[in-house]
């Protein structure tokens, strides 16, 4: 599955806001060496996230498959 900004964007219950914003993107990915511009553009492979055993990629995916399922 590829997850999106749109899905990095719309998780909840990490701040007062949803999701993350585009400079909170950004040092995200750095801190995982992960290459921000790439996935702005084509998204990125879920397993990449889930690799990294961080809480926030853990929400991400969980919010990307529940967004596309409802999307049927």
């Amino acid at each position: 599955m590829i997850v999106r900004l749109e899905h990095l964007a719309g998780v909840r219950g990490f701040s007062s806001r949803e999701g993350l914003c585009r400079t909170g993107g950004r040092a995200w990915f750095a801190r995982y060496g992960l290459d921000w511009n790439a996935f702005r553009q084509h998204g990125i492979d879920a397993d990449i996230l889930l690799r990294t055993g961080d809480a926030y990629a853990l929400a991400v995916v969980d919010h990307a498959r529940t967004t596309e399922a409802a999307r049927g």
